[in-house]
């Protein structure tokens, strides 16, 4: 298999490892077993509904296989875990198997040679009608595919607290003013509008995108990201113009910056009631439901609204059809068992257990799956939807990823103005090409 690591692979590894040792995080060591039957994987299942999810498959596997293999599960908080991906693949200590999101980063995976093509896999174990289009069209590059999606639909809308809203007479809104109305009511009455954590900077950039899209549409990110356009359009500058208009106003949590998502402090403000709303991910659903069904009960949901006078089209989704992808470090018989262990992902009892936890499968058959009314609400949309944006920071190259992140916590912050945040975007994107 190719070892070829492309340069900004390699640099962005060598300032993650740095960064790492820094600050006193510990790596997990892959090393190569004398015991060639072992499969390693790494994946994000490190507690609660996520942990039931990504072990079942494993336990499944490791309990029915008659070919001697075991696949050994090793798994790491999200906020570390690509970090630690990118240090192993520089080093030449891949897993055998590992979880990963769609976009960018795959894409250099791929290009590295840490993934292989799975056509035929797919072929033998029937795995394609299984899936949504949609989730195999987010596994697949330059026509082959090369990961399998793991689990749930993931979409970013916002959570609400719905007594809260019937005390004080709000409405779901369908615009960005009727729901910029709610947050100031919301203020008077002593309540913080959005739970933010913000310190792993990609919940912050939620609102970037769905700011720009609800304003642009899909083609002024498609067309910068190509270097057809520029993310110095209006729409990105609209969206980091809102960010610090409603951070000046109060929207969002005091030092939302160093709060931390890993440790539950944006749910935390939701539990309490000290916040109303919570701009995140379908796979909320799952952690509200399992952290406190009482809780649970009071939990509403409506997507991001539309931005008046723009025509874009607010059907338009932000997320992933399949939150999670495996792809595979290795080859011939390995290669097949690992892939074995992944199509337990599909069996009727990986689903229902996904579906227990407040999961949406990827899988053609969800709707048929799913009697939570919220969950179904969540799926709807996704089915309603013209398209699917995926998340900015999986769809572009880690290092332009990156910048977009830094500049996007920075508009929370004020350190950086959105004239500014946009043109460093910019900048990242044509540095990438030109290094292409």
């Amino acid at each position: 298999m190719r070892r070829i690591i492309p340069y900004r692979l390699a640099v962005l590894a060598a300032a993650m490892a740095v960064l790492l040792t820094a600050c006193g995080v510990k790596s997990t060591e892959v090393t190569t077993s004398s015991d060639e039957k072992i499969i390693t994987y790494w994946n994000i299942g490190t507690e609660g509904a996520d942990k039931e999810v990504f072990q079942y498959a494993v336990d499944e596997y490791n309990k029915n296989t008659e070919s001697g293999y075991t696949v050994e599960s090793i798994s790491e908080q999200n906020d570390n875990y690509k970090e630690k991906l990118i240090v192993a693949m520089s080093s030449g200590e891949c897993p055998d198997m590992y979880t990963s999101w769609s976009g960018g980063p795959m894409i250099e995976y791929i290009e590295a040679g840490f993934a292989q093509p799975l056509d035929e896999l797919y072929e033998k174990y029937g795995l394609k009608e299984k899936y949504m289009d949609a989730a195999l069209a987010q596994a697949t590059y330059d026509g082959k595919l090369y990961a399998v999606p793991v689990y749930n639909v993931s979409l970013a809308g916002i959570f609400y607290n719905k007594e809260i809203f019937e005390r004080y007479n709000l409405e779901v809104p369908s615009t960005v003013s009727e729901l910029e109305a709610i947050c100031d009511r919301l203020l008077e009455e002593g309540i913080i509008p959005f739970a933010l954590a913000n310190a792993p900077k990609w919940t912050g950039s939620m609102y970037y995108q769905c700011l720009a899209t609800r304003y642009g549409g899909l083609e002024p990110f498609r067309k910068a990201a190509m270097g057809e356009g520029s993310f110095e359009d209006e729409c990105f500058r609209y969206a980091g113009e809102k960010i610090q208009e409603w951070a000046a106003k109060g929207y969002f949590p005091e030092g939302t910056n160093s709060l931390s998502e890993d440790d539950g402090q944006a749910k935390q403000l939701m539990y309490q009631e000290e916040a109303g709303m919570l701009l995140g991910g379908s796979w909320y659903i799952g952690t509200f439901a399992s952290d406190s069904p009482e809780f649970y009960e009071k939990v509403g949901w409506f997507s991001f609204p539309a931005v008046e006078d723009s025509d874009a089209d607010p059907s338009i989704q932000i997320g992933t059809i399949g939150d999670q992808f495996i792809s595979f470090n290795c080859e011939g018989e390995k290669l097949e068992e690992a892939f074995r262990c992944a199509t337990y992902y599909t069996t009727d009892g990986a689903k229902e257990l996904m579906v227990d936890v407040g999961k949406i499968p990827p899988t053609t058959d969800a709707s048929e799956l799913i009697t939570d009314g919220l969950t179904r609400q969540i799926l709807e949309a996704a089915a309603g939807a013209s398209s699917v944006q995926l998340w900015y920071d999986q769809y572009l190259p880690s290092s332009v990823a990156q910048i977009h992140l830094t500049t996007c916590q920075k508009l929370f912050d004020f350190t950086i103005t959105p004239e500014e945040a946009s043109r460093q975007f910019e900048q990242s994107m044509e540095n990438y090409l030109a290094g292409q």
